[in-house]
């Protein structure tokens, strides 16, 4: 049986929008394609069916490990480290016409049609996030109102204050750190941490069904260890928002509520109840 290869060879046609043909090995026929790019590494590349040209010129050869068709898509995996894994969606574009998108992973969290965030105030308005000194490459929340003040924080890497007193905590993180902190024990540590402030969560910039294509750590031994976490630690929330934007967005409502909360339950207390 011959090894399947996937290969990325030059169009010989110089005129065209597409500058490049991929030879797919799905199936007993190759799908041959003409593609915008030879990978889709900051947006999706659009491709469409084409002829494998005489002579190729061959620009790239990878052998692969998998390419299978599951309905519309196909899953390609190659066999080399980097640039390994990608989907070929094959949909149908207004006026019927046959459309081919590749993507990665990476580009599909990225790209998401007809999605805009909210610029609606949060439950205390315009709030005020104290965001730790410690914390790196932190969070701008560029598209929601808010003030940031930085100092060293004893919990959490962002936070909202009432009059002085500490009452919403949020600590940001990757994917591959939650997975480490996960195998290393100090998942339940940082917990048990976040367990003192009156309100607290944990904000995953990742997916959840990214969980399950951890390369290094067995997946079904993490999501496991989250949900015996999480059943430790009921009332700190671990949050899987997709995306650096939308994990900003979230902790934007739930400090917004934290602090709004604070202050019903202030005006409870003045009140007797």
């Amino acid at each position: 049986m011959m090894e399947a290869v996937f290969r990325i060879a030059r169009n010989p046609d110089t005129e065209s929008t597409l500058p490049y043909v991929l030879w797919v090995p799905v199936g007993p026929e190759p799908l041959v394609l003409k593609a915008k790019d030879t990978w889709p590494r900051t947006a999706k590349v659009y491709c469409h069916r084409g002829e494998w040209p005489d002579d190729a010129e061959i620009v790239e050869e990878v052998s692969v490990r998998t390419c299978t068709r599951r309905g519309v898509a196909i899953d390609l995996v190659l066999d080399r480290y980097r640039e390994n894994r990608s989907q070929f969606v094959i949909t149908t574009l207004n006026g019927g016409r046959e459309g081919i998108f590749w993507q990665s992973a990476k580009t599909t969290r990225k790209t998401r049609p007809g999605m805009r965030l909210p610029t609606r105030r949060s439950a205390a308005g315009v709030i005020e996030i104290v965001v730790d000194t410690r914390e790196r490459y932190a969070w701008k929340f560029e598209r929601q109102q808010v003030a940031l003040t930085k100092r060293a924080l004893t919990v959490g890497d962002y936070a909202v204050e009432v009059d002085g007193e500490i009452v919403g905590v949020v600590e940001r993180k990757k994917l591959t750190e939650l997975a480490s902190n996960v195998v290393d024990g100090s998942l339940l540590v940082r917990l048990g941490e976040l367990a003192t402030a009156r309100r607290a969560a944990i904000v995953v910039e990742d997916r959840w069904a990214d969980v399950f294509r951890l390369k290094y750590v067995a997946p079904s031994m993490v999501a496991e260890m989250l949900a015996a976490a999480q059943v430790r630690y009921p009332n700190v929330p671990i949050v899987f928002c997709e995306t650096r934007p939308l994990a900003q967005e979230w902790a934007y409502r739930f400090l917004g509520a934290a602090a709004a909360f604070a202050d019903e339950e202030a005006i409870d207390v003045e009140r007797g109840f």
